[in-house]
């Protein structure tokens, strides 16, 4: 608490104003973290491009964005690492409305005639445990080249994406 109140210049009392504990700050910061996430997913969302050019905008974003958080706040990608289990119980709310854009953007690919899927909210949720199993191994590095055009990986990921692994007869 006395590192915390010392980043936020504000006293060791006045933090404890506000939350019960070290673990209460943690909650507050990822919950604020995840509020910048949710905003920069809208504005994904929001924009006028087609579904695919979109799921992958909003793959892109997420991505880079979930990494600077965890570099960002030092403490936090320790604990990230440490005790995944509190960061998603604090995420848990954040989960359900990442899977309704993911469904929205493929409803909306569906309509556009460029995805063919037969349930669009599992196929969401399905995605969605893809993206956040894919999370530690980005965060520390092993995957860092997948969403940038260097090394043709991207190419690779838009294929599994886009095609699957079936092949086409």
């Amino acid at each position: 608490m006395n590192d915390i109140a010392q980043a936020s210049k504000k006293g060791r009392r006045t933090l404890y104003t506000y939350f019960k504990n070290k673990k209460g700050v943690y909650h507050a910061v990822i919950a604020s973290e995840l509020d910048k996430l949710y905003i920069a997913l809208q504005s994904v969302v929001d924009r006028d491009l087609s579904a695919d050019e979109k799921l992958l905008l909003f793959i892109n974003v997420r991505f880079e964005i979930l990494k600077e958080v965890v570099f960002r706040n030092g403490t936090l990608r320790g604990n990230f690492f440490r005790d995944i289990w509190r960061v998603e119980n604090v995420r848990k709310d954040f989960d359900l409305l990442e899977i309704e854009f993911i469904k929205n953007i493929l409803d909306d690919g569906v309509d556009e005639d460029l995805f063919a899927i037969p349930n669009s909210e599992v196929t969401a949720e399905i995605l969605h445990h893809a993206f956040k199993g894919l999370e530690v191994p980005y965060i520390r590095g092993i995957m860092s080249g997948f969403w940038t055009l260097r090394d043709g990986k991207i190419e690779d990921v838009i294929h599994l994406l886009f095609n699957g692994i079936k092949k086409n007869k």
